[in-house]
C-alpha cells in the first residue's frame, strides 16, 4: 500500500479552495464573494472587547449549546418570517464553524452509506464533497438553460432516487438564481417524511426586493431547513460561523453527530458582537445591490451572457477560452473565478473602484481579442 494510507476514493483528489494570491499578485479581488466593506472602529473595538472577555476564560470549555448566540441568532433571523408569523426560537437554530460545518453536520446526521444526497448542477462545488465525506452517494441534476429549476423534472428526480436530503442554494452559487418560493413547497411535500429539504442562503440578504427568504415556509414543514452564515453580508469571512433554522428535532438530531465544544468561546464571542452591530455590518447590502445591478447591466452591454443574480457576484461569458480571459484579467491585477459552467467566469461584487478596475481590464481583454 503506498504511505499514507489515505482512503483509496481520496487518492489523487486536490483539496477545495479558490486561488489565493497577495495583494501584490491581484490588487483587485473579486474571486472569493466577501464583501468589500469591513467593519467600523466602533464594531472592531467591542468585537475585541468581547474577544478579551471571553479570553478570561479560556481554562474553561465554552458553552457547547451556545444559548446566548442562538438567542441572538433567532432574534436576527425573525425578522425574515411573515406577517402574523410567530418569531423564530432559539430552539429552531444551530450554529457552527461556517455554513461548512453546518452542511456536513446535517450530513452527518441524515446522509451516510445507503443514502442519496440530491442537488441541480450548476450548483455549489462542495456539496458533492460533503456526501463523499460522509459516504453518501451524491445524484446531480440538471437546472434549466437560465439556471432555474425545472420544478416537473426536479420532483421526478426526487420520487426516482428518493433522497435523503435535497440541498437547493438561493440565490444559487455560482449562478446566483434565486428558488421561486413554491418550488420549495412543492419539493418538501414530495420528500414527506422521508428527506429534508436543506434551502442553502448563504447569499439570502443579497436578494432582490421582493424575493422572499424560505424562513416564511418553516411553520408549514417540518422537512425544511434554512442554512446562513455571517461571511458574506455580515462581513465576517474570517468569522467563520454559520447557522441554520429548522424544526427543532432536527437541532436536536445534529447535538448527536456534533463534536464536543465545537464552537469557541471566542468564536461565540465574537458572532454576538457582530450581531449586535448587525445593522452596520449588513449596511452596504444595498450599495452592493445596486452594483451588482449595474454591473449585470454593463456586462450585458458589452454583448455578454450573464445569469439572472439575487447574490453579491455575476456569472458571466461565454467564452471559447475561459482560463485565457481569467488570465489576461489577472495579468492587469483583477482576480475573479473560474467556476461555472464552461466558458462562463463569475465576479464577486467589490467597491465601486474595484469594479472599475474589473470593467477596464475586462474592456481591455474583450477589445484585444475583438469578442463581443
Amino acid at each position: 500500500m503506498t504511505f499514507p494510507p489515505l482512503r483509496e476514493e481520496l487518492r489523487g483528489l486536490a483539496p477545495y479552495g479558490a486561488p489565493q494570491l497577495s495583494l501584490e499578485q491581484a490588487p483587485v479581488q473579486l474571486n472569493t464573494n466577501e464583501n468589500p466593506y469591513g467593519p467600523s472602529e466602533a464594531c472592531v473595538a467591542d468585537i475585541a472587547a468581547a474577544a478579551a472577555e471571553a479570553a478570561r476564560g479560556l481554562n474553561r470549555y465554552p458553552d457547547r449549546e451556545h444559548v446566548a448566540l442562538r438567542e441572538g441568532l433567532a432574534d436576527y433571523l425573525s425578522r425574515d418570517v411573515a406577517d402574523g408569523q410567530d418569531p423564530i426560537t432559539p430552539e429552531q437554530v444551530w450554529a457552527a464553524n461556517g455554513s461548512n460545518e453546518v452542511m456536513l453536520q446535517l450530513l452527518q446526521a441524515f446522509g451516510g452509506p445507503g443514502r442519496t444526497v440530491v442537488s441541480f448542477a450548476p450548483t455549489y462545488s462542495m456539496y458533492p464533497e460533503y456526501a463523499r465525506d460522509t459516504h453518501s452517494r451524491f445524484v446531480a441534476g440538471r437546472r434549466a438553460e437560465d439556471f432555474t429549476l425545472d420544478v416537473d423534472a426536479a420532483l421526478e428526480l426526487v420520487r426516482t432516487e428518493r433522497p435523503s436530503l435535497v440541498l437547493l442554494p438561493s440565490p444559487n452559487n455560482p449562478t446566483g438564481t434565486a428558488l421561486e418560493p413554491e418550488v420549495v413547497g412543492v419539493l418538501c411535500e414530495a420528500l414527506g417524511d422521508d428527506g429534508l429539504l436543506v434551502v442553502d442562503e448563504a447569499y439570502g440578504e443579497f436578494r432582490r426586493t421582493g424575493t422572499p427568504s424560505a424562513i416564511e415556509l418553516l411553520p408549514s414543514y417540518p422537512n425544511l431547513v434554512v442554512t446562513r452564515t455571517m461571511s458574506k453580508a455580515f462581513a465576517g469571512a474570517g468569522l467563520r460561523l454559520g447557522y441554520l433554522a429548522a424544526d427543532p428535532r432536527i437541532c436536536d438530531a445534529i447535538r448527536v453527530v456534533r463534536l464536543p465544544y465545537h464552537l469557541s468561546a471566542v468564536s461565540q464571542a465574537v458572532a454576538l458582537a457582530a450581531l449586535r452591530h448587525h445593522e452596520e455590518l449588513l449596511g452596504k447590502v444595498d450599495e452592493l445591490r445596486h452594483e451588482r445591478d449595474e454591473t449585470v447591466a454593463w456586462l450585458r452591454g458589452r454583448g455578454l451572457d450573464v445569469a439572472d443574480s439575487d447574490a453579491n457576484f455575476a456569472l458571466f461569458g461565454t467564452f471559447p477560452d475561459r482560463h485565457a480571459v481569467w488570465q489576461r484579467l489577472l495579468d492587469q491585477g483583477v482576480l475573479v473565478r473560474e467556476v461555472g459552467p464552461e466558458g462562463w467566469l463569475r465576479v464577486s461584487i467589490g467597491t465601486p473602484e474595484e469594479m472599475t478596475a474589473f470593467r477596464e481590464a475586462l474592456d481591455a481583454v474583450l477589445d484585444e481579442s475583438g469578442s463581443k
